[in-house]
């Protein structure tokens, strides 16, 4: 996962599902898009679902392993 601020404040999100099942796929990309398209100087948003590389708890934050226990 991954986001991105292009020059013309144009901004890209790519989210990696944890399964392939993600009861969240549907509704949390349009969710996102919203948000970010409420911050200040934003003048678009792009969410997409990405599922190369398969998502692994390595990718997680210390902040997030440390908040579910996992250190």
């Amino acid at each position: 996962s991954y986001v991105e601020v292009r020059d013309h404040r144009s901004v890209e999100a790519r989210l990696t599902p944890s399964a392939p099942m993600w009861p969240a796929a549907g509704p949390l990309p349009p969710e996102v898009e919203a948000k970010v398209a409420q911050v200040a100087g934003v003048t678009a948003s792009i969410v997409d679902l990405v599922w190369d590389p398969p998502w692994n708890p390595g990718m997680m934050s210390e902040a997030a392993k440390l908040e579910l226990g996992m250190m």
